[in-house]
């Protein structure tokens, strides 16, 4: 590589559309630095990669070591993936992952495809799998990890670039959710622990109708049910009626959006609508809290669960949630679009950030 070529680079994110949009930062930073950059990512959370500023392509791996389900150990898939990584002719790869998690398999499969360096989080010893090994700042944001990677490897975001979530522009979705200004309650996760159960997400959804606001409730294709309980009379139910840019556009032009710690949380930040965010303490809020806008965090901190990463509630009852009162998403909501039905007691931020 001469000195006036900038790189072939392939940033690797093989988990959630969440973790997907968290990377988006540093998916900048190396774009900037750059002359192609793609992104290989699960089958799952490759329409958030193709919403990413930045991204050249978008390839993808459906890991054996990653996700709920993870597939079998394959020699057809993993021949295929190093057919594709070879072809890509890439001159360095940045490997992002959780603080948890551990980058040397597909580093591995990096190294075999000839990638000439390769950098990632790493606290084993990588032997010569990783041509830097960077140790990730402690309790860290798992956006800023990433973008603290990139910046490692010699990757810095332009000039003017404030590090926030982006997504590439989302289409005008006033088809779906009709005139007028509305709140957005997300009920569904991939991790029932991270959400209300039904019958409290319905809950809410009528307390947010009766103070004045107008809701509109959104999930995917599989949560039409969940979505249709949590609507009943007093909502707008999009459930399975968006596809991933559609529903960023839903968000884009909400006033707030509650949901679970979840891909669209994270969407409602790339797009800057303020996230009511409904965080079971399974995982640490520090690291995925949403990013770079208003948010308020709601749920016991201190519950049982906590640091369990349990994918579900152990506690009956799912009390670090569903013991959150609607007085207390009211104030939220209010707090951060100071809404005329909510004003009075219930304006303080709290928790937000």
């Amino acid at each position: 590589m001469t000195p006036t070529r900038l790189p072939r680079t392939l940033v690797v994110r093989l988990d959630s559309s969440g973790d997907v949009l968290l990377a988006g930062p540093a998916v900048r930073a190396v774009a900037a630095g750059s002359s192609y950059t793609a992104l290989l990512c699960g089958p799952q959370s490759a329409p958030a990669g193709r919403m990413l500023p930045g991204v050249d392509d978008v390839l993808t791996y459906d890991a054996p070591w990653v996700g709920l389900e993870p597939p079998p150990v394959t020699r057809a898939a993993t021949r295929q993936l190093m057919e594709t990584l070879t072809a890509g002719r890439f001159d360095r790869a940045i490997v992002l992952v959780s603080y948890h998690q551990s980058p040397l398999p597909i580093a591995l499969l990096l190294k075999l495809a000839g990638i000439g360096r390769t950098a990632a989080d790493c606290e084993d010893y990588p032997g010569a799998l990783l041509d830097l090994r960077h140790r990730r700042r402690p309790r860290r944001h798992e956006a800023l990890a990433a973008l603290d990677l990139a910046r490692a490897a010699g990757f810095e975001l332009p000039h003017g670039d404030d590090g926030r979530l982006r997504v590439l522009p989302p289409p005008r979705t006033t088809h779906l959710t009709g005139p007028g200004p509305y709140v957005v309650l997300h009920p569904g996760a991939a991790v029932p622990a991270r959400a209300w159960t039904p019958g409290r997400a319905a809950r809410a959804a009528a307390a947010l109708s009766a103070a004045g606001h107008r809701v509109v409730v959104t999930g995917g294709r599989a949560e039409r049910e969940l979505t249709a309980r949590v609507a009943g009379r007093h909502a707008l139910d999009l459930g399975g009626a968006t596809d991933l840019p559609q529903l960023a556009g839903v968000l884009a032009a909400a006033r707030a959006v509650v949901a679970g710690n979840t891909g669209p949380a994270h969407l409602a930040a790339a797009v800057g609508t303020p996230v009511v965010s409904l965080f079971a303490p399974v995982v640490p809020a520090e690291r995925w809290a949403p990013h770079g806008v208003p948010h308020v965090l709601l749920g016991d901190p201190h519950a049982a669960c906590a640091d369990t990463r349990a994918r579900h509630c152990p506690v009956p009852g799912h009390p670090c949630l569903d013991g959150i009162g609607d007085a207390e998403v009211l104030a939220a909501v209010a707090a951060l679009t100071d809404h005329p039905a909510d004003r009075g007691e219930h304006t303080e931020r709290g928790a937000a950030v």
